[in-house]
C-alpha cells in the first residue's frame, strides 16, 4: 500500500498552497488530512481549492447556501456515510 505523507503548513514553499492548508486546518474543512496530501502538488491544491471554494463558499456561486446544505446531507445519507 503507497503511504504519502502529510505536509505540515510549514513544510510548503508556495504561499497560497500554505495558506489554504492553514486555512484548512482552522476551519476543519475541506479535509486538512486531505490538503496536506494534495499540499505535494500545489496545482492539484489549486485546482480542488477553487472548486470547493465555487461549490461551498456561502458567497460563492448561483445556488442558495440552504439547498447546498440539503444536497450535501441527501448525498450523505444516500451513501451511508456516518461523518
Amino acid at each position: 500500500m503507497a503511504r504519502i505523507s502529510y505536509l505540515a503548513p510549514e513544510m510548503i514553499a508556495d504561499p497560497q498552497a500554505k495558506k489554504w492548508l492553514e486555512d484548512a486546518i482552522a476551519a476543519g474543512r475541506p479535509g486538512p488530512e486531505n490538503q496536506a496530501i494534495r499540499a505535494h502538488q500545489p496545482d492539484v491544491m489549486r485546482s480542488f481549492t477553487s472548486t470547493f471554494d465555487l461549490l461551498f463558499k456561502k458567497d460563492k456561486g448561483t445556488v442558495e447556501w440552504e439547498l447546498k446544505e440539503l444536497l450535501r446531507a441527501y448525498i450523505a445519507l444516500s451513501m451511508s456515510c456516518g461523518y
